[in-house]
């Protein structure tokens, strides 16, 4: 099966499970849904909400998840201003390292911030 996107799929790791979905629930305004991994792996999962065949991921709590700010960087939907999110997210407690930054007009905003488990997440929108 051939996906229209490039990425598919994204894991935050996470060293606190329940604050990460609070961090989260709040500067994305959305409920995560929790859950383990079906293989019985030692693994928790809360998984975004998305609509069908759209892009998605998870918080992961696991013994080899290791929250940082040196790996990639993922972008999450900033909504129609990635103001509002960003807002949030400080306000939650994250560090914002980048503030809202023009890319170019036909591409939009990005920020980044420094989330509840020390990862450096970016969002993005078209204002």
């Amino acid at each position: 099966m051939k996906s229209a996107n490039v990425a598919v799929w994204f894991e935050i790791p996470v060293s606190d499970l329940a604050r990460a979905i609070g961090f989260y629930e709040t500067t994305f305004a959305v409920t995560l849904s929790q859950g383990g991994c079906p293989s019985g792996m030692p693994i928790r999962l809360a998984l975004f909400p998305a609509d069908k065949d759209a892009v998605t991921g998870c918080l992961i709590e696991h013994e080899d998840a290791k929250p940082g700010g040196d790996g990639p960087v993922i972008y999450l939907n900033g909504g129609s201003d990635l103001s509002e999110p960003l807002a949030r997210a400080e306000a939650a407690g994250a560090r914002i390292v980048v503030p809202k930054t023009p890319i170019t007009p036909e591409l939009g905003f990005f920020a980044q911030f420094i989330d509840s488990e020390g990862n450096r997440v970016g969002l993005h929108s078209l204002n």
